[in-house]
C-alpha cells in the first residue's frame, strides 16, 4: 500500500511540474512599436499554447487511464461475484453497469475540461 502511494505521489508531483508553467503564465504588456517586444509576445503565446497543450494531454491521459483502471477492477469484481452467486447476476450486472456509466461520465467532465482549457483560457 505504501508503494501504490508513493507511485501516485510521485505522478502528482510530475503532473503538478508540467501545469505550473501554465499557471506561472503573466501577460506582459505588447509594445506596437518594438517589433522585438511584438515577437517576444508571439513566442510566449505559442509558448502558452504549447504548455497547454502538454498540460491537458497530460490530465485526460490521467483521467482516462485511471478510468479504464477503475472499471477494469468493477468488471473483474462482478465477474468474481456472479461466479460465486449466480442467482444474484441481475443484480450484480445492474450495479455494474450503473457504475461504469458514472465512471465513463467522470472521463467525459474530464474531457469537457481539456476542451474549455484548450479553447476559452
Amino acid at each position: 500500500m505504501k508503494k501504490k502511494f508513493l507511485f501516485i505521489f510521485a505522478l502528482m508531483l510530475i503532473i503538478a511540474a508540467a501545469i505550473l508553467p501554465v499557471a506561472a503564465y503573466a501577460d506582459t504588456p505588447s509594445d506596437t512599436a518594438n517589433e522585438t517586444a511584438v515577437a517576444n509576445q508571439v513566442d510566449s503565446e505559442n509558448s502558452l499554447l504549447g504548455n497547454k497543450a502538454i498540460a491537458c494531454g497530460i490530465a485526460i491521459s490521467f483521467a482516462a487511464g485511471l478510468g479504464a483502471l477503475g472499471m477494469g477492477i468493477a468488471v473483474g469484481k462482478s465477474a468474481e461475484g456472479i461466479a460465486r452467486q449466480p442467482e444474484a447476476e441481475g443484480k450484480i450486472r445492474t450495479t455494474l453497469m450503473l457504475g461504469i456509466v458514472f465512471m465513463e461520465t467522470a472521463i467525459i467532465y474530464a474531457l469537457l475540461v481539456v476542451i474549455l482549457i484548450i479553447f476559452v483560457l
